[in-house]
């Protein structure tokens, strides 16, 4: 680790020799006359970061000096104006006077250049940015359903995202990568609500600076966060329907003067939910015919607190509370009838109405500093601690009746309680200055995360519960991730370069502890993995630019994908984890092409070694189990397109395709071998309507495809509409939507490992209508 380091601490040193500019403007009134001492901020376009503030003159003149090449932004504003901001644009070898902004005391913005309201989808040089509140039919919706809308992403059967034909995305809350995985990370984006989210930034070809893991990328989520000058607020409240009632509601809130920035918000959700899951199982000449329906009633609270002190023009010191308080009662109700192959006449029927109660709470706390300064020095270090706990308490009777259902043959009964503990501590340091006409970035990172899984199973006799220590265990899972990067990139002539390159230490330690003998009880590993990255990008003139990008990602087992242990889904069927489950790595290559900023053309290669495949297998003549094994291999190849654009003044679209192919190799007798072409469509269509009326059509589709490695699925689809009005002077805006209008979203499809086969569908309450 010192060797690695020591090369940075070095670099840290050399004398910079970049170029500077200078950025000035003039800020007027609607008369023509200048505003004294209003405010220009200066932003980067990759990630709003703050590079510099400077105060207009009294003649509403103002200069920023000493600027490194690259995207910005300008925001200016003064006591009883609107806010104007600028285009987006770049400093490459000139400096660049802009002409007056002119900004009006009626809270209506003069806008010469561009709109104040932010576009559905910005495509930058890095990622694509999907702008949640542009989007009327994001209306009530919640973190998971939004990630449907956004481009070349698709959810499967079990909620795993896909982007551009990948599973394995990493998702990142306000810039921090999320400790929860699996069905806790989803519930945990179910709780959220597109009023709590400012936009969901995708990016597929992350730097050196990101952590390696994600095999498809990140996905990150950035939650609202007025930086408003003044006291401001907002208040929302909605409500949707589709089998039930839902109700949401939120406040926000922020006092910003010159030295600091107080704000907050609260959110929360409340209803039910309904759901559906079928399996159709031949297996050992018999079928299995599974039908269950799940009602979940859900309440979530969010909290976000936190303060910036703006110590100085280069230093700004912050702190940032999340809070998410969840509660669900689920009640499923499924029914299995049991036939000989070749026979409608069913021998058994097993009937299995279970309930279950979980509460979670999720806390994290984040600590910042940054500092820049106006020759290009960036240093930021970020210190966070979270916890994570769940109680979870499940009753699951399973009583077996004769093929008429007249008479209870026998039954088995059980009780789980399964609390799960999380403790997260990580530190960043982050640095950026100029080196050799370019920018080099360097830093560290330390990540430790301990899991604590308890799983007490019980047998219910005469009503009493009886502890039954060879069913039950506590699994203890550790993972500690040391890592450094590197990474530099530099502007010549019509190239940008860009290379980086990481080192990830990883060690973890899994624990099993029960009664019962396991020879995977308890599995510790120590690897270190270098992840280059890197690309090129050449802008033939200032309409078209071509790009070429590498990266080497990695995917970690989740801590439930290796908890050895069985945990039953019901009486004929139980999940198991896979203590031997080794990581996943992916070498992505993708060529890109943009014009005018908007119309994105990609072409893109992975190849991903020790691919995580959901086997399906049998025990017995009777039971199956689901487990994770690294089966096979997967190439895909995808092409993607995304394009904004204005087909009318009154008439905005947008539309994201991707087309991939992919195929999934294995020398498993027993694993067939698939690929499949699967095109992905969404497209969003507003309009905008006399007497301020605005309305939305989207939808999205997804043609026949394959989800982990072993699905072979249907297609899907959904239409929705929205409209929207806004009243006194704009300042409260009413909104309508329809989802999933011709409830065409439910998935179907077939697994085959073996002599087992299953048909398998489901779906969820996506017809609803929402009003705001």
């Amino acid at each position: 680790m010192k060797t690695i380091l020591l090369p940075f601490l070095v670099l840290i040193t050399t004398v910079s020799m970049a170029q500077r500019f200078s950025v000035s403007g003039l800020a007027k009134n609607e008369q023509n006359e200048g505003i004294p001492f209003a405010t220009a901020s200066l932003f980067k376009v990759s990630d709003s970061s703050l590079v510099k503030v400077e105060s207009s003159t009294e003649n509403g003149h103002f200069k920023m000096s000493g600027i490194a090449p690259e995207h910005y932004y300008l925001v200016i504003s003064s006591v009883g104006f609107q806010k104007y901001r600028s285009v987006n644009f770049k400093l490459i070898d000139t400096n660049i006077d802009f002409d007056a902004f002119v900004l009006r005391s009626d809270n209506q913005l003069a806008e010469v250049k561009v709109k104040a309201q932010k576009p559905l989808v910005e495509v930058l040089s890095d990622k694509t940015i999907f702008n949640v509140q542009a989007s009327l039919s994001a209306t009530g919706t919640t973190g998971l359903e939004l990630l449907r809308k956004s481009p070349g992403v698709v959810l499967d059967n079990n909620e795993n995202i896909i982007l551009e034909g990948k599973t394995g995305v990493r998702i990142f809350i306000d810039g921090k990568p999320s400790v929860l995985q699996g069905a806790d990370l989803n519930q945990f984006l179910k709780s959220l609500q597109a009023s709590d989210i400012d936009a969901i930034e995708i990016i597929t070809q992350p730097s050196a600076r990101y952590d390696a893991s994600g095999n498809a990328g990140i996905i990150n989520i950035r939650l609202k966060k007025d930086k408003r000058f003044g006291t401001n607020g907002s208040l929302a409240l909605g409500y949707g329907y589709g089998r039930f009632g839902k109700v949401n509601g939120s406040v926000s809130f922020n006092h910003r003067n010159r030295k600091t920035n107080f704000f907050g918000t609260y959110s929360n959700r409340t209803g039910q939910n309904w759901s559906y899951l079928n399996f159709y199982r031949e297996q050992v000449n018999t079928i299995f015919d599974q039908k269950a329906e799940t009602i979940n009633n859900n309440q979530s609270n969010n909290i976000k607190l936190g303060m910036d002190y703006f110590a100085s023009t280069k230093s700004t010191f912050g702190f940032i509370l999340n809070a998410n308080l969840n509660a669900n009662d689920n009640t499923s109700l499924s029914r299995t009838p049991i036939y000989p192959q070749n026979s409608t006449l069913p021998t058994q029927v097993l009937i299995a109405d279970n309930t279950a109660q979980q509460h979670s709470n999720n806390l994290y706390l984040n600590t910042n500093y940054r500092f820049a300064d106006t020759l290009g020095h960036v240093l930021n270090v970020d210190v966070d601690l979270g916890s994570y706990n769940s109680n979870r308490h499940s009753y699951q009777p399973n009583f077996y009746k004769n093929g008429t259902e007249t008479q209870t043959l026998f039954s088995q009964i059980y009780r789980m309680k399964t609390p799960t503990d999380i403790g997260i501590f990580s530190a960043k340091v982050d640095y950026e200055r100029p080196f050799l006409k370019g920018k080099l970035g360097m830093g560290a990172k330390l990540s430790i995360v301990k899991t604590n899984n308890t799983f007490d199973f019980y047998d219910v006799v005469d009503g009493m519960d009886a502890f039954n220590a060879n069913r039950s265990n506590n699994f203890v899972y550790t993972e500690q991730i040391n890592a450094v990067y590197l990474n530099y990139n530099r502007s010549h002539q019509k190239f940008d370069l860009q290379f980086g390159l990481r080192a990830e230490q990883t060690v973890s330690e899994g624990k099993l502890t029960g009664t019962q003998k396991n020879a995977d009880a308890f599995v510790r590993r120590n690897y270190t993995n270098l992840f280059p990255s890197g690309g090129i990008t050449y802008k033939a003139n200032p309409n078209n630019s071509l790009a070429l990008t590498y990266s080497r990602r990695i995917e970690r087992p989740t801590y439930q994908s290796l908890n050895p242990f069985e945990w039953q889904l019901d009486e004929l069927t139980y999940q198991k984890g896979n203590a031997f489950l080794q990581p996943q790595y992916v070498n992505n290559l993708k060529l890109a092409h943009t014009y005018k900023y908007t119309l994105t053309t990609s072409l893109s290669y992975s190849y991903v070694r020790d691919f995580f495949a959901q086997i399906t297998d049998t025990t017995g003549y009777n039971r199956n189990f689901m487990m994770e094994r690294n089966i096979a291999d997967q190439q895909v190849i995808n092409l993607g397109v995304s394009y904004p654009f204005q087909a009318a003044k009154w008439w905005n679209v947008y539309i994201s395709l991707d087309a991939y192919h992919t195929a999934f190799k294995s020398e498993e007798k027993k694993f067939m071998n698939v690929k499949a072409n699967v095109l992905s469509l969404y497209g969003q269509n507003t309009f905008s309507l006399p007497l301020k009326w605005n309305l939305e059509v989207s939808g999205w589709y997804s043609s026949p495809g394959i989800w982990g490695g072993t699905y072979v699925t249907r297609s899907q689809g959904s239409l929705d509409f929205a409209l929207q009005k806004r009243i006194l002077k704009e300042k409260v805006a009413f909104r309508l939507a329809f989802s999933d209008v011709f409830y065409t979203s439910p998935w179907r499809g077939t697994t085959q490992f073996g002599g087992l086969r299953i048909t398998g569908s489901g779906g969820w309450e996506r017809r609803t209508v929402r009003i705001n």
